[in-house]
């Protein structure tokens, strides 16, 4: 399976995200109102002119107020997906009529899925959402009454199932949607540490008596539930199959149009079941959402009590203060300049600095009307300037040892210089027969240096037409190794230099390598001659 696939469907699932643009564009309330007016008709069918008359009609505080800005508006919704153009015969009695009306727009499903739920997290977003505990019994109920249906003899009659399913995991729904809401909130207080004693008391009572109850009903219904769905798991796929044969619903869609995909209701898939099961029982190792609700209340205890811990330490001055911070700060907001002052003040005891306590030198002396910014620098401490302390803090710290450091820097040094001994030493004794030999990179790297070397060192001088330009003094050396390169043309020939990092030929050019102790008395080399003046070029 390829990483598209794995993901999801492929891209044109992943554009379906763009639908949520428009609720965090600047021009999102405009959009926001245009959407809710789609959304509150049945297969609404508007034109530019409809949609300005409703708006002006609904009072919304933020529509747009021109044709022109409306109709970018919705051929932006069109290009998110939110809206599509209608494909509806216009009926007009006029060409201005027509050109008015010309521009129709109907919802897509995603642009209504999204603004539904962008309407519910506006709505009820922040609000504590009571748990539907009662909905678990009726669940309990309703798995047993389906499990005794399929024991009947001569079989259940499928439209009675079919309805008891569609029950059932609405129920089921509805019960598991509010926990998680409840269970999110939860955790969003009690991750607070500013909680006063009223409003721990409340949280206390909530925790002790509303959650324990949940959980309670929970740990009682549970093992009831899990049990009941083991005895009904084998006959599963026949009973759906024999609801699929009675009512097939919009699944016979999908097998006259298998480019169309269909959203069954819950319980008409194996799949549902499996969902349903993993709630109540551990199918697949990793826990159930009954553990799961037990360890979140566990974490909401322990929470709870470290609240409690943090409020007995309040006696001594401990107390979280963000409550009244957050208050100062909101005075501090509205505040003009001079009142913000007076709440300083009031608030820190600070007034106006005007000098700051460190004395300055003994034959300095500055008048109190002085600025700072033309007044004497003194020097303040860094224990004063960070800290605002005067005493002397801390020991000063020990010399840090480098020693293994340095060690490791020695050694390293000692490697290179070692591989480049070698690399001379493997060039001295490859000179004059290059052809024949695959030099290692190190050896092949320090040729390549001391020929760049030696042809920068080399002079050119204007020759005869035939030998046109003269090489003058073609050597590089290095006393460290001690070793000498010299480079002498010689027309219609060449060097191979092989390696195993690849071979490169130099034409016109051959090369000698020697030991600077070699040289004989005549200017000879052990390996070859003192090149003479010559004229060529380097490929």
């Amino acid at each position: 399976m390829n990483h598209t696939d794995s993901a999801g469907g492929g891209g044109e699932r992943w554009e379906r995200l763009s639908a949520y643009t428009y609720l965090s564009v600047p021009e999102r309330r405009e959009y926001v109102a245009v959407m809710r007016l789609f959304c509150s008709t049945l297969l609404a069918d508007l034109s530019v002119p409809d949609i300005l008359a409703k708006l002006a009609q609904s009072g919304d505080p933020g529509p747009v107020g021109e044709a022109e800005t409306l109709t970018a508006r919705l051929e932006q919704l069109v290009r998110w997906g939110n809206l599509l153009r209608s494909t509806n015969t216009v009926k007009a009695t006029s060409i201005a009529e027509y050109q008015r009306s010309r521009s129709r727009y109907q919802l897509s499903k995603v642009g209504e899925r999204v603004q539904r739920d962008a309407d519910e997290v506006l709505a009820e977003a922040d609000a504590a959402r009571e748990v539907s505990s009662e909905l678990l019994a009726l669940v309990d109920r309703g798995l047993g009454e389906i499990a005794a249906r399929v024991g009947e003899t001569g079989g259940a009659d499928p439209q009675d199932l079919l309805e008891k399913i569609s029950t059932l995991f609405v129920q089921f729904a509805e019960f598991a949607e509010s926990v998680r809401d409840f269970y999110a909130y939860l955790g969003q207080v009690l991750a607070r540490y500013d909680l006063d004693s009223g409003e721990y008391q409340g949280f206390k009572e909530l925790l002790l008596d509303y959650v324990e109850a949940i959980t309670e009903e929970v740990s009682f219904r549970a093992p009831r539930i899990a049990a009941t769905l083991d005895g009904l798991w084998p006959d599963l796929p026949g009973l759906l199959a024999h609801i699929d044969t009675h009512a097939a619903g919009l699944g016979a869609l999908s097998d006259a149009l298998p480019e169309t995909r269909v959203q069954r209701s819950r319980g008409r898939e194996l799949s549902d079941w499996e969902g349903l099961r993993g709630w109540f029982a551990d199918v697949d190792g990793q826990g159930s959402q009954v553990d799961q609700l037990r360890d979140a209340t566990l974490r909401a205890l322990q929470s709870l009590l470290a609240n409690a811990k943090r409020m007995l330490r309040s006696a001594s001055g401990e107390i979280s203060r963000r409550k009244d911070l957050l208050r100062l700060a909101g005075w501090f907001d509205v505040a003009d300049p001079q009142d913000a002052h007076d709440i300083a003040v009031a608030a820190f005891g600070l007034y106006g600095a005007r000098h700051l306590g460190v004395a300055p030198e003994p034959d300095q002396v500055v008048p109190a009307y002085v600025s700072w910014w033309s007044g004497p620098v003194v020097d303040v401490p860094v224990a004063l300037r960070e800290r605002g302390s005067r005493a002397q803090r801390g020991r000063s710290a020990t010399v840090e040892d480098h020693s293994e450091q340095k060690r490791r820097l020695v050694e390293e040094a000692r490697a290179k210089a070692a591989a480049r001994r070698a690399a001379a030493d493997e060039l001295r004794s490859a000179s004059g027969r290059f052809e024949q030999v695959r030099l290692t990179s190190a050896a092949m790297s320090l040729l390549l240096e001391l020929l760049t070397a030696a042809l920068g060192n080399a002079q050119l001088h204007h020759g005869s037409p035939q030998t046109g330009f003269t090489l003058h003094d073609a050597q590089a050396e290095d006393a460290d190794l001690g070793i000498r390169l010299t480079a002498r043309r010689t027309p219609g020939t060449g060097t191979v230099l092989r390696s195993i990092d690849g071979d490169l030929v130099v034409d016109d050019l051959r090369l000698a390598v020697e030991a600077l102790g070699e040289a004989g008395s005549d200017g000879r080399t052990a390996h070859a001659e003192r090149p003479e003046p010559m004229t060529g070029e380097i490929a």
